[in-house]
């Protein structure tokens, strides 16, 4: 390895996918368990994967050894 490089965190990489275009996706959290008390549409919304921020997509960035 180079002393450029930079690693990437296999933890991050296991949470992030990277779309087509460079954003980034992650899946939300709160869909594993007490769904009872959840109502339906909010179930309903967990399910899509969301983008992560532009603020924060510089740090998530880094974790997946991007930018």
């Amino acid at each position: 390895m180079g002393k450029n490089s930079i690693k990437t965190s296999k933890s991050a990489a296991k949470r992030f996918k990277i779309t087509g275009k460079g954003k980034i996706k992650f899946h939300r959290a709160g869909k594993s368990h007490l769904l009872a008390k959840k109502n339906q549409r909010r179930k309903r919304s967990l399910r899509v994967a969301a983008l992560v921020s532009k603020s924060d997509a510089r740090r998530v960035g880094r974790a997946l050894a991007i930018r």
